[in-house]
């Protein structure tokens, strides 16, 4: 490829998919191996079409039959997995590098394709990925994706996998140097209400410093999924990992920082939640899961702040849910996609006043009472924390929330029926802490905070210095809490 080629490559200039599979097909430096599995060979069928695909294509694969699949990459549980995916990249680059690498080595950067799909009537999904060296004679990369794809119909679902394959193929090759510029390009010639990409994860020395927390959020931020998903390690991982067949309890939150008082919401609910008749005293899913609104400072989103409250988060060992769902039903409808088990929302009670504004619903999902039957299904409970109002001296329970009259009914239902649950063995001394105090206090170097924040966390943040951390010579105020 001349310069002015890989220049005008790089700029990633408005090109559909068959220029781009026609463009790696023309760059003599690319080859390798294209495996696919369930929906057909849609991705190297881009390429045969683009022209000059013998330059591009050592070898294509299909192994639908399961005992075939099983006896080149091994027995699995699941045929469209994340494992059965790792072990298809695996067997064929390797098997590519064993093959040619004497022969083409150093002279070309080989790539494994793979990608393990279901289309269905309703929705399918898969996951997709390659391995690849950045330059000829490197170490491998690797990027892997999880799709659903949103067509009606499988014939559709089969010509974006297609499409989206390309894009990844195009992106790793080109942009792998701007995960961002790559991850923006995976819907060319797409849509998202065609295709969601709800996982992505980079690894190996092409992305040496690239963090997947900071990924998983810009799937949320640039369209391509409501919510994403990474564990207290920073791994990326898919929603029907972390909670297939599980019950899930969610806090929503800015952890701007984690003070005493969220973390008591948190273990209270929880209390409340396993000892629900179809928990079985089995421990839930914890989630705790920042909303775009509670990153975002006028059209910003500060991605050191970010990453400071994953730190802390991860420090409790907690999974954290990146999401773009403003309403709670949308939450839990989300959740219901995967997972049939109950749903807990750790809730403060200020918060009972937007769930039941009618003006907070769209008519087009039914209204008030269509989003509260998304909301409490599954089923879901709300766990209402009391809230102490600083001004006022007034505490709202689920008891004195004034519901407006047209609803009392509903409410009454609801509380009757448990969906919605006051927390009774709350902390008086932790009802008046405001995170947003508690921060102006570490900026400030006004040591009283340490008595308001959890001492584990204390610790991450001085040694951290997150938050704006300014360190005081004053002795540390001692407080009741």
């Amino acid at each position: 490829m001349s310069l002015a080629e890989q220049k005008r490559v790089m700029a990633n200039e408005q090109m559909d998919t068959t220029q781009k599979a026609r463009q790696i097909n023309l760059d003599a430096n690319r080859y390798g191996t294209f495996a696919e599995i369930g929906a057909g060979q849609e991705v190297v069928r881009c390429f045969f079409r683009a022209g000059g695909a013998a330059s591009t294509v050592a070898k294509t694969i299909s192994a639908y039959d399961m005992a075939v699949s099983d006896a080149i990459y091994g027995p699995t549980d699941y045929y469209v997995s994340r494992h059965r995916l790792q072990s298809m990249l695996d067997y064929e680059y390797n098997l590519l590098l064993e093959r040619l690498d004497k022969t083409r080595g150093g002279k070309t950067a080989f790539f494994a394709f793979a990608d393990t799909v279901t289309t269905h009537r309703e929705v399918g999904h898969g996951w997709l990925g390659v391995r690849f060296q950045a330059e000829s004679g490197s170490d491998p990369s690797e990027i892997i994706i999880h799709v659903r794809m949103l067509d009606k119909e499988s014939v559709r679902q089969q010509e974006a996998l297609g499409l989206i394959g390309v894009n990844l193929l195009y992106g790793a090759f080109y942009s792998h140097r701007e995960p961002e510029v790559l991850i923006r390009s995976l819907l060319d010639s797409l849509t998202w209400e065609r295709v969601e990409v709800d996982l992505i994860s980079f690894a190996g020395p092409a992305f040496v410093g690239v963090d997947n927390r900071l990924m998983a959020l810009q799937l949320v931020r640039q369209d391509l999924t409501e919510a994403a998903m990474f564990t207290a390690k920073g791994e990326a991982v898919q929603w029907a990992e972390v909670l297939y067949h599980k019950p899930v309890l969610v806090l929503r939150g800015s952890f701007l920082p984690m003070t005493k008082a969220t973390l008591d919401v948190l273990e209270r609910a929880l209390e409340h939640f396993v000892r629900e008749p179809d928990l079985e005293g089995e421990s839930p899913v914890v989630l705790m899961e920042m909303t775009l609104r509670q990153l975002t400072t006028g059209e910003q989103i500060d991605e050191t702040d970010f990453l400071n409250r994953a730190d802390m988060l991860s420090a409790l060992g907690k999974t954290v849910l990146v999401s773009n769902f403003r309403r709670f039903h949308r939450l839990a409808a989300y959740l219901s996609r995967y997972t049939k088990r109950s749903i807990g929302l750790a809730v403060g009670a200020s918060k009972l006043a937007e769930i039941f504004d009618e003006s907070f619903y769209n008519e087009n999902e039914g209204g008030m009472l269509g989003g509260l039957g998304q909301l409490f299904k599954n089923p879901a409970r709300l766990y209402v924390y009391p809230h102490f109002d600083l001004a006022s001296g007034h505490k709202l329970t689920v008891e004195n929330f004034p519901i407006p009259p047209q609803l009392t009914h509903l409410y009454a239902y609801l509380r009757e029926n448990r969906f919605i649950q006051g927390i009774e063995n709350s902390s008086a001394d932790l009802l008046s802490i405001r995170s947003q105090d508690v921060l102006s206090k570490i900026r400030s170097g006004d040591r009283s905070w340490e008595q308001l924040v959890p001492p584990l966390i204390v610790e991450i943040i001085k040694h951290d210095k997150l938050f704006g951390y300014r360190e005081s010579l004053e002795p540390a105020a001692h407080a009741s809490t």
